[in-house]
Protein backbone atom coordinates (compact mmCIF):
# COMPACT_ATOMS: atom_id res chain seq x y z
CA UNK A 1 0.00 0.00 0.00
CA UNK A 2 2.75 2.42 0.81
CA UNK A 3 4.54 2.14 -2.99
CA UNK A 4 1.22 2.53 -4.37
CA UNK A 5 0.91 6.12 -2.80
CA UNK A 6 4.52 7.07 -3.54
CA UNK A 7 4.09 6.51 -7.04
CA UNK A 8 0.69 8.24 -6.85
CA UNK A 9 2.62 10.80 -5.46
CA UNK A 10 5.28 11.23 -7.88
CA UNK A 11 3.12 10.68 -10.95
CA UNK A 12 1.17 13.77 -9.03
CA UNK A 13 4.61 15.46 -8.56
CA UNK A 14 5.02 15.16 -12.04
CA UNK A 15 2.14 15.87 -14.04
CA UNK A 16 2.55 19.64 -15.25
CA UNK A 17 -1.48 19.69 -16.92
CA UNK A 18 -2.16 21.30 -13.87
CA UNK A 19 0.17 23.69 -13.51
CA UNK A 20 -1.40 24.78 -17.65
CA UNK A 21 -4.65 25.19 -15.77
CA UNK A 22 -3.27 27.65 -12.92
CA UNK A 23 -1.73 29.58 -15.32
CA UNK A 24 -4.80 30.08 -17.47
CA UNK A 25 -6.80 30.78 -14.38
CA UNK A 26 -4.33 33.53 -13.02
CA UNK A 27 -4.41 35.39 -16.77
CA UNK A 28 -7.93 35.54 -16.94
CA UNK A 29 -7.74 36.65 -12.67
CA UNK A 30 -5.62 39.36 -14.22
CA UNK A 31 -8.22 40.51 -16.28
CA UNK A 32 -11.37 40.24 -14.47
CA UNK A 33 -10.45 41.62 -11.20
CA UNK A 34 -9.25 45.65 -12.20
CA UNK A 35 -12.48 45.26 -14.50
CA UNK A 36 -14.52 44.18 -11.62
CA UNK A 37 -12.99 46.93 -9.78
CA UNK A 38 -13.83 49.23 -12.03
CA UNK A 39 -17.18 48.64 -12.37
CA UNK A 40 -17.44 48.84 -8.44
CA UNK A 41 -15.77 51.93 -8.46
CA UNK A 42 -17.94 53.36 -11.27
CA UNK A 43 -21.46 51.69 -10.44
CA UNK A 44 -23.21 54.95 -9.86
CA UNK A 45 -21.90 56.69 -12.98
CA UNK A 46 -22.16 53.52 -15.35
CA UNK A 47 -26.04 53.22 -14.26
CA UNK A 48 -26.36 56.51 -14.89
CA UNK A 49 -24.75 57.00 -18.20
CA UNK A 50 -27.47 53.29 -18.79
CA UNK A 51 -30.63 55.07 -17.70
CA UNK A 52 -30.16 57.91 -19.78
CA UNK A 53 -29.27 56.12 -23.01
CA UNK A 54 -32.09 54.28 -22.33
CA UNK A 55 -34.49 57.62 -21.88
CA UNK A 56 -33.01 58.53 -24.86
CA UNK A 57 -33.76 55.28 -26.90
CA UNK A 58 -37.35 55.40 -25.54
CA UNK A 59 -38.34 59.13 -25.72
CA UNK A 60 -36.12 60.50 -28.30
CA UNK A 61 -36.97 60.33 -32.11
CA UNK A 62 -40.39 61.11 -33.96
CA UNK A 63 -42.20 58.35 -33.49
CA UNK A 64 -45.70 58.70 -35.37
CA UNK A 65 -45.28 56.36 -38.30
CA UNK A 66 -47.14 58.83 -40.67
CA UNK A 67 -44.33 61.48 -40.67
CA UNK A 68 -41.33 58.35 -41.16
CA UNK A 69 -40.07 58.35 -44.67
CA UNK A 70 -37.39 56.24 -46.36
CA UNK A 71 -34.26 57.95 -47.59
Amino acid sequence: MLNYLKRKARAFHRDEQGADMVEYILMIAAVALPLLAVVIWFWKDISMWAYQLYQAAMGGGDTDPSTLTHS
